[in-house]
C-alpha cells in the first residue's frame, strides 16, 4: 500500500529535488537557518515593508487594533464580509480608475478560481506558456479549451487567434506581467492591441509588480499606461505589500458574476479585519515608496551586470534575478556556498524551471542596505571560483 509513496519520495529524492520545511527565524532582512545568520536574499517582501516599524507606528495610531478581530470566522457570503473589505475595494477601484474590485483570502485562490468561473466549454483561454502553477490550476480547473503561446511571442499568440477566434464565443488571453523564474516583464501595451483586434479579454497577473513598479506602485499596467484597457488586473497583497490576499479589478458585472460563481471565493473563510485594514493602510501609502522602487531597480540592474561580467547568464529586467546555473546539483552546490559566505538564496531546479536551467533565483528586498549588496556583488565577482 505504502510502496508507490516511499518510491516517489526516492525518485525526488535522487533527483535533487526533494523538498522540507525550514526552521527559520527572521531579523529584518536578516535570516536564521541551522545556527547561520544571513542576508535574506529568496523572500518575496520586495519594499522591505515587513521590517518598516515606523509605518507599523502610524498604521497602530490610525487604527484602534485591539477592537479588531483577529479571524472573520465565516466566509465572505456568509457572515465573514466585515467594513473593511467594502472599504479596501472602494480603494482599490478608484486608485486603478476601474469599476469594482474583489478581494480574495490569497492570489492561489484567484487565480484558482477567476477563470474557471468565467469560462465554458464555449470558450477558450490562450495563455503563455511560463505563467504560474497557480493559473495552470485554474486553467486546469475550466472547461474551457486551452492552449498556449510560446513565452511572450506576439506573433505565436496572434496566430493561434487568427486560427481559432471564430471559433468560440468568447477568448481569454492571460499573461503575467513580471514573470517569477526570469523576472522578464511582458509587453502590455502589445496585448492589449492584440486583444482589441481579435476582439478577447484580456487578464494580467500583476503578482510581482503591484508595489515594485509604476508611479503609484499599481505595476506594469500603470508603468506602460494601459490599465484602461485591460480587462482583470490581478494582484496579491503577500508579496511588497507585506500582508496576506489578493484583489481583481474589473467592471462591476464581472464583479458581481464572480461573487456568485467563483468557488475559490463562495467556499473559504474571509481574511481578518485587522488584516483587511493593515492592507487598505499599505495600499494608501505606496505613492510615498517611489524611491524604494527606483532602489530596487538599480540594485537589480547592479546585480546583473556583475553576474555578466563573471560569464554566467542572467535573464529579465526586474527586481527578480535569476543566476542560471545548469543542473539540479550544481544549483544546489552554488547555493550552499552563498548560504556558507552569509547570503540565503535559494535554487529553483526541474521541474519548476526547464531541464538543466536550474538556477538561484534572487529576490532583491529594498530595505538591505546598498553596503551589504556590495558585499553579495563583491562575493559574485571575487569570492566564487
Amino acid at each position: 500500500m505504502l510502496e508507490r509513496y516511499i518510491n516517489k519520495l526516492k525518485t525526488i529524492k535522487e533527483a535533487g529535488n526533494y523538498r522540507r520545511l525550514r526552521d527559520i527565524q527572521h531579523n529584518g532582512f536578516l535570516i536564521h537557518d541551522e545556527g547561520r545568520e544571513m542576508l535574506n536574499l529568496s523572500s518575496n517582501d520586495y519594499l522591505g515593508l515587513s521590517t518598516y516599524p515606523k509605518l507599523l507606528e502610524e498604521f497602530h495610531k490610525q487604527t484602534d487594533v485591539n477592537a479588531l478581530p483577529y479571524s472573520a470566522v465565516s466566509s465572505r457570503l456568509l457572515s465573514g464580509n466585515h467594513e473593511y473589505y467594502k472599504l479596501l475595494e472602494e480603494d482599490l477601484a478608484d486608485w486603478y480608475n476601474k469599476e469594482a474590485a474583489l478581494v480574495f483570502t490569497s492570489g492561489y485562490h484567484a487565480n484558482i478560481g477567476i477563470l474557471p468561473a468565467l469560462t465554458t466549454k464555449r470558450d477558450l483561454i490562450v495563455a503563455d506558456k511560463l505563467v504560474h502553477a497557480s493559473i495552470i490550476d485554474g486553467l486546469r480547473l475550466s472547461e474551457a479549451e486551452m492552449a498556449r503561446y510560446r513565452h511572450m511571442d506576439m506573433e505565436h499568440l496572434r496566430s493561434i487567434l487568427v486560427q481559432n477566434r471564430e471559433k468560440y464565443e468568447n477568448v481569454f488571453i492571460v499573461t503575467e506581467s513580471v514573470f517569477s523564474m526570469d523576472g522578464d516583464v511582458t509587453n502590455l501595451q502589445e496585448l492589449c492591441e492584440i486583444k482589441k483586434e481579435f476582439d478577447a479579454f484580456l487578464y494580467v497577473d500583476e503578482a510581482h509588480a503591484v508595489g515594485v513598479r509604476g508611479t503609484n506602485g499599481l505595476g506594469c499596467c500603470e508603468e506602460q499606461a494601459c490599465t484602461e484597457d485591460i480587462d482583470f488586473i490581478v494582484g496579491t497583497f503577500g508579496k511588497a505589500f507585506a500582508s496576506m490576499g489578493a484583489f481583481v479589478v474589473c467592471s462591476k458585472l464581472f464583479r458581481e458574476f464572480l461573487i456568485n460563481t467563483q468557488r475559490s471565493l463562495i467556499f473559504t473563510t474571509a481574511l481578518p479585519p485587522v488584516n483587511v485594514a493593515w492592507t487598505r493602510f499599505v495600499l494608501n501609502r505606496m505613492p510615498d515608496f517611489y524611491e524604494l522602487r527606483l532602489k530596487l531597480s538599480r540594485i537589480a540592474e547592479r546585480l546583473r551586470e556583475v553576474l555578466r561580467q563573471r560569464g554566467w547568464e542572467t535573464r529579465g529586467d526586474s527586481h527578480i534575478v535569476p543566476f542560471l546555473c545548469g543542473s539540479n546539483e550544481s544549483s544546489i552546490e552554488i547555493a550552499d556556498l552563498l548560504r556558507d559566505n552569509g547570503f540565503f538564496a535559494l535554487p529553483v531546479r526541474y521541474p519548476t524551471v526547464p531541464k538543466n536551467e536550474a538556477r538561484i533565483r534572487f529576490s532583491l528586498n529594498a530595505a538591505i542596505p546598498d553596503e551589504d549588496y556590495e558585499c553579495l556583488f563583491d562575493f559574485l565577482l571575487n569570492g566564487m571560483e
